[in-house]
């Protein structure tokens, strides 16, 4: 009987050890890289596009919910900004960037980890003041001599998508300001330093309560892509690589598309 009890053990033991070992497999429903519980650890960075910023911050919120110890933490700016600060080897574990061109800052300079992808699309519109007071209904009322207009930079994303839609619709434009991301050209109409500004379908939706945005042909030839990468440089490679599957994930696409991007 002892002879027994002691082959039964040895094949008990056996079984869990073949157990635990298979639960390395394809079909281990432990967490993996795509963001579920416990998948990463420790602090994520992200440099991301300001056109961004809502959106990233409620899926940065989703995904600390998901991985418990895991803190992200953003930096929203002009994407050719932030492109400029990853080559000059500031610290950072994700890029996403409003267009392909800045991105190609990063990949040019060999500091992407994988191949960019794009997680989603953005489109201009007119944002004025709420109510519309100056009548504004397209790209021509933007060129008469009494209205002052809010641009981005034309090295920023959303100066270079303004520029291509004033160049369609043959307006020549002279803004009283050139802003370097979405969010200030945004905050000069809110603040009522001018009557109009080109920035993404987006940044007026989130500031739907103070201004309203039109829509306008041209911004239809001037879509731009959003592409997101993990760096090579990454002081938390796992954290990148689960972030960025995260951002492309079905849950993350809900709140991008809910906040008024375009599925790629």
């Amino acid at each position: 009987m002892r002879g027994r009890r002691w082959t039964l053990s040895v094949a008990v033991g056996a079984l869990l050890l073949a157990t635990a070992g298979c639960g390395g497999g394809d079909d281990d429903p432990r967490p993996g890289a795509d963001g579920s519980p416990g998948a990463v650890t420790g602090s994520v960075t992200v440099l991301a596009a300001a056109s961004l910023t809502e959106s990233f911050t409620r899926i940065g919120a989703d995904f600390e919910a998901a991985n418990p110890g895991v803190t992200v933490t953003f930096s929203f700016a002009g994407s050719s900004q932030l492109a400029q600060q990853i080559t000059a080897g500031a610290p950072a574990d994700v890029f996403a960037a409003a267009s392909p061109a800045t991105m190609k800052t990063v990949t040019d300079a060999g500091d992407n980890a994988a191949e960019p992808q794009v997680f989603v699309s953005n489109q201009l519109v007119i944002a004025v003041a709420k109510g519309d007071p100056k009548g504004i209904t397209g790209l021509a009322d933007l060129t008469k001599p009494d209205t002052k207009v809010a641009l981005c930079a034309e090295q920023v994303p959303c100066g270079a998508a303004a520029k291509t839609a004033l160049d369609a619709a043959g307006s020549a434009l002279t803004p009283v300001t050139l802003e370097q991301d979405v969010k200030q050209a945004l905050s000069k109409v809110r603040l009522g330093e001018v009557d109009a500004a080109l920035v993404y379908r987006t940044d007026a939706r989130a500031a739907a309560a103070d201004v309203d945005g039109i829509e306008f042909p041209e911004s239809a030839g001037a879509v731009n892509d959003y592409p997101i990468v993990a760096l090579k440089q990454a002081p938390n490679s796992a954290g990148a690589a689960a972030f960025v599957a995260y951002v492309l994930g079905d849950k993350a696409r809900a709140v991008l598309v809910e906040a008024g991007f375009q599925a790629p």
